[in-house]
C-alpha cells in the first residue's frame, strides 16, 4: 500500500511539473503572438514539431524539410525564432528547479515519520543506529569542514537582470500550488506571469560589454544577500534539531563547519584587472553587505522585542550594558528609543549605531563602534540570556539564535577572500628585488635547490629586502602591494578576511617559499625575539597538470623537511591547504587519467603529510561541466577518499553552478543539506575497511589509465590537425565574444592549444554537443582490460558495484555520453574546411564514442545509457528536440559569419544571433564550462 501511495505521489508530482511547463509554454506562445504575430508562433511550432519528428524517425525527406525551414528564415524572423527557443529553456529550467523544491515538500508531507534519503536527519539517524556515541559524534562535528568558494570563472552566460526576472517568475509559479487561490487570484497571477515573460522577451540577454571585476563581485554578493544569509543558518539549525532528537541527553551547539569563501576580486592569475586596489574595494563591498544585513535583521528584531519592564524583569547585565553604551555612543535624535520601559529596543538602537560606525572609515579604533564580530556576538548573547531570564526562550531560539549564527558565519567580511597569482609573477618580482639588493644577479638562473637554500635563509633573516629608496617595475610594485593590502585588510577586517594565497602553476618548493618571503616583508610572517613564529597567511600550491600532480608529493615532502617552512605550518595549526585542479588535468590527460592521477596525488600527499604530523585541507578546483569535474555537491564530497578529508574540504562553485544552486532558497537549502549529510556519511565510511580486492582493482585502474592517456594524447597532442578541427567545428572563436567574464580566455596572446584555458575548451565542446573532454578515451581504456573476456568483464562489474572511485568515474562518463549527441555534432563537423581532416578526426571520435557507450552498458548491466538516473534520462530526451533547432541554426550562422570574416567583412547582427544561440544551447544543455 505504501509503495502504491509513493508511486501515486510521484506520478502526481510529475504531472505538476508537466502542468508548469505547459502553463509557461502557453504563456510564451501568447507572448510570441503579441510580439511577432501568429506567423511567428506558427513558424516556431512547425520547427519544433519537425525537430521532434526527426528525433523519432530521421528520414532524408524529413531532414531536408527541416533544413529548408531553418535556411529559409529571413534575418529578423530567425532572430525571433532563436530567442523563442532560448527563452523556452529558461522557463523549463525554472519549472524544473521549482519541481525539486516541490518534490522535497511532497516527500516530507507524505512520508509521515519516514526520513528522506540524503537529508541531515537520515545521516544523524544512521550515526545513532550504527552505535556512534555522543563523544564520537562531537569529534566528527569538530573535525569536519567544508568551504565553498565562489569564483568568477566566466561560465555564467546569463546576465544578472535575466536571473532577477527568473527569480520573480519562479516565485509566481510556486503560487500555482496554493489550493486556496480564488479564480480571480489565479487570473491575476497569470497576468503577472504574462507581464514577466514579456519583460523577459524585451530584455537583452547579451551583455554589451565585458563585466568589470567589481561587476563580478556584485554578482557573487547577490547570492549572499538573496539566499545564503538566510539559508546557511537554517542548515545549522536543522543539524542541531536532529542531534537533539537522536541524542536528547546533550545540549548541542554545532561548531562552524560549513561556510562560503570567494575568489572574486582576489584571483589575479591571468587577469590584469584584479589589482591590489580592486582587492581592497572587494573587501569593503563585502563588509558593507554583512553590516547592512545585520542592521536590517536588528531593525526587524527591534520590532519583535517589545518586552516592557512594566511586566517583566530583564537581567541586570542588560541594563548595565545599556548604561555603558550611553557613556560611549552618541545617538542621533531620530535613533533614540524614547520608551525607557522597553530596554531591548534601547539596546538595539545602540547596536545599530555601533554597526553604522563600523562602516565609517573615519571612526577606526574608536570606542563607539564594534571592533570585531565577537563584540557584536557578545551583545547578542547578552540579549539571549536576558530573554531566557524572563522565560522568553522561544523568542530567543526563534530570532536571536539565528542572528548569532549569522555573525559567526559571515563576520564583518561576508566571505573569506582567497588571493591567487601565477608562480612566474612571484619569480619575476623576486629576481628584480634580489638584484637590487646585490644578493644574486639572476635569481631565475639558480637551480631549484639553490633557490630553496637562498629563500629559506631570507625567511630566517629579520632584515627587510625592499627599500622605499629603490624604484621597482610596475609589476613588482603591484606584487608587493598585494601583500601590503592583505596585511592592512587583516588589521582592519579581521584575520579571517584573507587566509590563503594560492599559487597557480606550482612547479617546485621555491614557489611557496617565495610567497612566504614576500609575506615576511610586510609583516604577515615574523619571528619574535623569543623564537615564536607568527604567520597569518598560508601559501597554497595549485597542482593542475598531470605533470604537476606527479611532482606534488616530492614538492610537499621537500617543504615539510624545511624547519623554516614547517614553522609556518605550525603557526597555521599544523594545517596545510593544497589545491588540485580538475580542469587542466582533464585537458592535459583526459577524463580517466585526470581522475585517477588526482586520486593518486591525494593519497601520496596525504601519506607524506602524515609522516610530519600535518593535517591537509584539499581544495578541489571543480568546474560546473562534466569535463571540469562537475557533479552534484554531495557526490563531489562522497567521491573523495575518506582518509583525505580529515583537515576539511574546499570546493569551487563556479559560473552557472551559482545560479542553479543558490538563486532559490529552497534549492540552496537542499544542496547544503545534502552536502552536510555527505560530510557525516564520509565520517562513517572512514571507519569501514576497504574491500580486500581494492589493491588489485587499483592496479587495473593504472593499466586502464595508461591506455586511456595514450589514446587521448595521440589525438589531442600528437595529431597536428586536431586543434584546427576543434576550432573549426565548434564556436570556440565566438565564445570569446560573449562578454561573460572579465578574464581573457587565453593565458597568453597565442593560438597554441597549451595556452587555451580549460573553460572555453569545455564550453565549445558542449556547444557542439560532442562533450569530448568528458568521455573521450574512456572506452579505449576500459577495452584495454576487458579485451572481450567475460571474466574481465565480471571484474569491472564488481568494481562498479564496490569501488567508489570506479563507480563515480563510470557514472560521470555515462552522464557525458548521455548528453552528447553524435548526430547533431556531425553538423558542426561540416564546418571543417579540409575534407580529409574532417573525415579522419570525426571518424576517430565516433569510433571511440560507440566503444565507450558499448562498454558502459556492459559494465553497468543497463539496457540504455542513464537507465540508472531516469529523471535525467527523461529530461535529456525531452530537451533534445528543442535544443536541436538552435544547434542547426548555430552551424548555419557560424558558416555565414566565418565566410564573411574571411573576406575581411563583418556583421554585428549575425554575430549577435550566434551569441544568442550560444546562450540558448547553454540553457538547454544546462552546462557551459
Amino acid at each position: 500500500m505504501t509503495e502504491l501511495m509513493a508511486t501515486a505521489n510521484k506520478n502526481n508530482s510529475n504531472n505538476l511539473l508537466r502542468r508548469d511547463v505547459r502553463f509557461l509554454g502557453n504563456i510564451l506562445g501568447e507572448v510570441l503572438v503579441h510580439q511577432g504575430g501568429n506567423e511567428l508562433l506558427n513558424v516556431v511550432e512547425k520547427i519544433r514539431e519537425t525537430s521532434k519528428a526527426l528525433r523519432a524517425e530521421n528520414t532524408p525527406e524529413l531532414f531536408q524539410e527541416f533544413m529548408s525551414m531553418i535556411q529559409g528564415l529571413d534575418s529578423d524572423r530567425r532572430h525571433q525564432v532563436i530567442r523563442a527557443f532560448a527563452i523556452y529553456f529558461q522557463l523549463v529550467n525554472i519549472a524544473e528547479q521549482n519541481h525539486r523544491i516541490r518534490r522535497k515538500r511532497d516527500y516530507e508531507r507524505s512520508a509521515g515519520e519516514a526520513v528522506q534519503p540524503g537529508s541531515i536527519e537520515k545521516a544523524v539517524q544512521t550515526l545513532k543506529d550504527k552505535g556512534f556515541g555522543y563523544t564520537e559524534v562531537q569529534s566528527i562535528l569538530e573535525t569536519m569542514s567544508l568551504e565553498l568558494v565562489m569564483t568568477a570563472h566566466p561560465t555564467e552566460a546569463s546576465r544578472r537582470v535575466i536571473l532577477d526576472i527568473h527569480k520573480r517568475i519562479s516565485e509566481d509559479v510556486m503560487l500555482l500550488d496554493n489550493p486556496t487561490l480564488t479564480h480571480r487570484e489565479r487570473e491575476q497571477l497569470r497576468e503577472k506571469l504574462l507581464n514577466e515573460v514579456i519583460t523577459l522577451w524585451q530584455t537583452d540577454e547579451l551583455r554589451d560589454r565585458k563585466p568589470t571585476v567589481l561587476d563580478e563581485v556584485r554578482n557573487g554578493m547577490y547570492y549572499f544577500h538573496e539566499t545564503l544569509f538566510h539559508v546557511l543558518p537554517d542548515v545549522y539549525e536543522e543539524l542541531e534539531r536532529c542531534l537533539e532528537k537522536y541524542y536528547p541527553e546533550h545540549r548541542w551547539h554545532v561548531p562552524t563547519y560549513l561556510r562560503f569563501g570567494s575568489w572574486i576580486g582576489g584571483d589575479r592569475d591571468g587577469n590584469p584587472s584584479v589589482t591590489a586596489d580592486v582587492t581592497w574595494e572587494t573587501l569593503r563591498m563585502q563588509r558593507k553587505l554583512a553590516l547592512r544585513e545585520y542592521q536590517r535583521i536588528l531593525i526587524e528584531l527591534m520590532g519583535k522585542l517589545s518586552f516592557s519592564t512594566n511586566i517583566v524583569t530583564v537581567s541586570e547585565e542588560l541594563m548595565s550594558s545599556i548604561e555603558e553604551d550611553r557613556q560611549k555612543v552618541v545617538l542621533k535624535k531620530a535613533d533614540i528609543w524614547r520608551n525607557e520601559k522597553e530596554p531591548y529596543r534601547i539596546k538595539i538602537a545602540y547596536m545599530l549605531s555601533k554597526l553604522n560606525n563600523v562602516l565609517d572609515d573615519n571612526k577606526v579604533d574608536q570606542s563607539d563602534r564594534y571592533a570585531s564580530p565577537e563584540e557584536l556576538i557578545n551583545d547578542l548573547k547578552l540579549i539571549d540570556r536576558s530573554l531566557r531570564y524572563h522565560y522568553a526562550d522561544y523568542v530567543a531560539d526563534t530570532y536571536v539564535k539565528k542572528i548569532i549564527r549569522q555573525v559567526e558565519l559571515f563576520g564583518f567580511h561576508t566571505a573569506t577572500l582567497d588571493v591567487r597569482q601565477h608562480s612566474q609573477e612571484h619569480e619575476n618580482a623576486m629576481k628584480e628585488i634580489l638584484a637590487h639588493m646585490n644578493i644574486v644577479d639572476d635569481y631565475s638562473a639558480l637551480s631549484e635547490e639553490e633557490k630553496i637554500d637562498l629563500l629559506a635563509g631570507l625567511l630566517s633573516d629579520p632584515r627587510p629586502l625592499t627599500s622605499s629608496h629603490f624604484s621597482y617595475s610596475e609589476s613588482t610594485q603591484e606584487c608587493l602591494e598585494v601583500y601590503r593590502t592583505i596585511y592592512r585588510a587583516q588589521k582592519e577586517y579581521g584575520r579571517n578576511c584573507i587566509n590563503s594565497y594560492l599559487i597557480s602553476m606550482t612547479r617546485g618548493a621555491s614557489d611557496l617559499l617565495e610567497v612566504m618571503v614576500f609575506a615576511k616583508e610586510v609583516g604577515l610572517y615574523r619571528r619574535e625575539p623569543d623564537g615564536t613564529v607568527i604567520c597569518t597567511i598560508q601559501s597554497v600550491p595549485l597542482f593542475e597538470t598531470i605533470e604537476d600532480l606527479h611532482a606534488a608529493p616530492a614538492i610537499m615532502k621537500r617543504l615539510f623537511e624545511l624547519s623554516v617552512y614547517r614553522n609556518c605550518v605550525s603557526a597555521m595549526e599544523d594545517l596545510q591547504e593544497i589545491m588540485l585542479g580538475y580542469s587542466d588535468s582533464n585537458k592535459d590527460g583526459g577524463v580517466v587519467t585526470a581522475n585517477w592521477e588526482l586520486l593518486v596525488a591525494m593519497n601520496e600527499i596525504t601519506a607524506v603529510s602524515q609522516k610530519y604530523n600535518i593535517k591537509l585541507k584539499f581544495f578541489h578546483g571543480r568546474g560546473g561541466a562534466l569535463g571540469r569535474g562537475g557533479m552534484p555537491l554531495n557526490r563531489s564530497i562522497m567521491a573523495q577518499p575518506p582518509h583525505t578529508i580529515g583537515g576539511g574540504i574546499k570546493i569551487t562553485e563556479q559560473g552557472e553552478v551559482l545560479s542553479s544552486r543558490y538563486s532559490l532558497q529552497g534549492i540552496a537549502y537542499r544542496s547544503l543539506e545534502q552536502a552536510t549529510s555527505a560530510l557525516l556519511t564520509s565520517a562513517m565510511v572512514a571507519s569501514v575497511e576497504a574491500p580486500a580486492e581494492e589493491e588489485a582493482w587499483k592496479e587495473i585502474i593504472v593499466s586502464i589509465s595508461e591506455a586511456s592517456l595514450k589514446k587521448y594524447q595521440d589525438l589531442v597532442f600528437n595529431d597536428p590537425d586536431f586543434f584546427n578541427f576543434f576550432k573549426e567545428s565548434t564556436p570556440l572563436p565566438e565564445v570569446g565574444e560573449l562578454n561573460i567574464g572579465s578574464r581573457p580566455s587565453k593565458r597568453k596572446n597565442s593560438n597554441r592549444f597549451e595556452d587555451l584555458r580549460a573553460i572555453p575548451w569545455v564550453f565549445a565542446w558542449t556547444q557542439s554537443r560532442y562533450l569530448f573532454p568528458a568521455w573521450y578515451a574512456a572506452g579505449t581504456g576500459l577495452q584495454s582490460f576487458y579485451q572481450g573476456k567475460e571474466e574481465n568483464l565480471r571484474v569491472l562489474q564488481d568494481m562498479y558495484k564496490n569501488f567508489p572511485f570506479f563507480s563515480t568515474l563510470i557514472d560521470t562518463v555515462q552522464m557525458a555520453v548521455g548528453k552528447a549527441d553524435m548526430n547533431i555534432s556531425k553538423q558542426y563537423t561540416s564546418m571543417v574546411q579540409d575534407d580529409v581532416i574532417r573525415a579522419r578526426v570525426k571518424g576517430k571520435i565516433l569510433e571511440e564514442y560507440e566503444l565507450t557507450k558499448e562498454l558502459l552498458l556492459k559494465i553497468t548491466g543497463q539496457q540504455d545509457i542513464l537507465d540508472n538516473v531516469p529523471v535525467i534520462q527523461e529530461s535529456i530526451r525531452l530537451r533534445n528536440p528543442y535544443v536541436d533547432p538552435l544547434s542547426y541554426l548555430q552551424v548555419q550562422l557560424l558558416t555565414e559569419l566565418r565566410a564573411l570574416r574571411e573576406q575581411n567583412g563583418d556583421d554585428s547582427e549575425l554575430l549577435r544571433e550566434v551569441l544568442l544561440t550560444i546562450n540558448g544551447i547553454a540553457s538547454g544543455m544546462r552546462n557551459t564550462g
